[in-house]
């Protein structure tokens, strides 16, 4: 029966995924529908958690939108989900910054960024 399960979730995963990372800028283009037209749209922010394995990872994106958090969980292998552009590589020690949601304006966005050379 696991590999009826296995073999259904391998043709489900992507062959090209985006390589990031917690703490990392990055814009997110997702596939919406409105009626019969389909458009892309972007979501910018910072990626502040990433869980699970296979077809059941997902991460998390915050960003700040006229003054307030807003967060959204994308899951890293769906269709709907066109591609993960990083724009900037952060550097942090910990593989989730819930922190940044009690943070307040320009500091909510802050992480350091990576040097090129580590």
């Amino acid at each position: 029966m696991s590999n009826i399960i296995e073999k259904i979730n391998k043709e489900q995963l992507k062959a090209s995924v985006a390589e990031f990372n917690v703490g990392d800028t990055v814009k997110v283009h997702t596939r919406v529908v409105e009626g019969d037209k389909e458009r892309i749209q972007i979501f910018a922010g910072i990626v502040i958690a990433r869980k699970g394995y296979g077809i059941n990872e997902a991460f998390t994106v915050r960003k700040i939108s006229y003054g307030e958090g807003v967060e959204r969980v994308f899951p890293v292998h769906s269709p709907k989900v066109a591609k993960v552009e990083v724009t900037k590589q952060g550097r942090v020690r910990r593989s989730r910054l819930h922190y940044l949601r009690q943070r307040q304006g320009k500091e909510a966005m802050s992480v350091k960024e990576r040097s090129q050379a580590a």
